[in-house]
């Protein structure tokens, strides 16, 4: 079994209002990813995202980017903790 990552984003830039969580969260299925994803008050966007080493990293080279209309200024990336089944948009916090 492939050893699982997990890792906290955040994103900053503008990236609220842009289909940035859907957008995430159609790339973390397609990659098998698990966590989730939420807006912050600040106006950044925080994730927790878990799977294999090379699918973290691809979803983090993805949220360098972000969805067409995201401009996406820097990614914070930190060692992440928890256990996940799913990837889910959470409320904001």
């Amino acid at each position: 079994m492939t050893e699982r990552v997990t890792r906290r984003l955040v994103i900053h830039g503008r990236v609220q209002g842009v289909w940035f969580r859907e957008s995430m969260r159609q790339e973390a299925s397609r990659l098998g990813i698990t966590g989730w994803v939420r807006n912050r008050a600040d106006g950044s966007v925080e994730a927790m995202v878990q799977g294999s080493a090379q699918a973290v990293e691809a979803i983090t080279r993805w949220a360098r980017q972000g969805p067409e209309q995201a401009e996406v200024e820097r990614v914070d990336a930190a060692p992440g903790e928890g256990d996940y089944v799913a990837f889910e948009k959470r409320p904001t916090a």
